[in-house]
């Protein structure tokens, strides 16, 4: 599903035009965003935990050119599924 089918399917059962259901769904994101930019964690019960997370800096290697390259430090968004929608996928 992408997120066009999402907000068709958000209008459908909350009874929304689709302006109104993309809205609703991009307002829910941006808050997402925020809250873990802010705070480092979202959580929503019975679904999962958004959280910020920070990877330390690594040595990789170019597959082009074979040489060893530095890697910086950054923090990367990671999403922690709750037990009910690991419950759901695994039906």
């Amino acid at each position: 599903m992408n997120k066009s089918q999402l907000i068709e399917q958000l209008a459908k059962k909350a009874h929304l035009s689709r302006k109104e259901a993309k809205s609703a769904l991009e307002t829910t994101f941006d808050l997402i965003m925020e809250g873990v930019t802010k705070s480092g964690k979202v959580g929503i019960s019975g679904f999962g935990t958004f959280v910020a997370k920070k990877q330390k800096a690594t040595e990789r290697m170019n597959p082009q050119t074979g040489k060893k390259m530095q890697v910086p430090s950054k923090t990367v968004p990671k999403f922690k599924a709750g037990k009910s929608f690991k419950d759901a996928v695994s039906r």
